[in-house]
């Protein structure tokens, strides 16, 4: 089973990342906007709609705010197992850590997987810029 790790450093706290990342439906807008262009509710799903066109349906898993970690699933007919936590720890004044593991299968899957990684990381920045000296 392959494994993606990514230890993202954000200039925003951890408290506003947390509300970001807990705002399940609001991925576009909120956390990685540009990377995911859509992302509408479907009970406890959102149906995701990335900037290359693909479409991902990501099943809620556990929000647990206490623990700042939020965990989905994708279930589809190319990934055998997909399961990602995300995790907002603080790291200092003002800013924050974002913890994001991904455990999938099939393993051939994996450098596609990590590729887009990259691009919701950049995403990412964009969202909690640094803040204006």
């Amino acid at each position: 089973m392959a494994s993606i790790h990514n230890d993202v450093p954000l200039n925003a706290s951890a408290r506003d990342v947390w509300d970001a990342v807990r705002d399940f439906g609001a991925l576009h807008r909120r956390l990685v906007p540009g990377f995911v262009t859509a992302c509408t509710l479907d009970g406890d799903a959102r149906i995701v709609t990335f900037a290359n066109g693909s479409v991902a349906r990501e099943v809620l898993v556990d929000c647990n705010d206490a623990r700042q970690r939020l965990v989905y699933a994708i279930a589809n007919e190319r990934l055998k197992h997909y399961s990602a936590s995300v995790q907002v720890i603080a790291d200092g004044d003002g800013k924050s850590r974002l913890l994001w593991t991904i455990d999938m299968l099939p393993n051939e899957l994996a450098a596609y997987v990590q590729e887009q990684t990259r691009d919701a990381v950049i995403a990412l920045h964009k969202a909690f810029p640094p803040a204006a000296a």
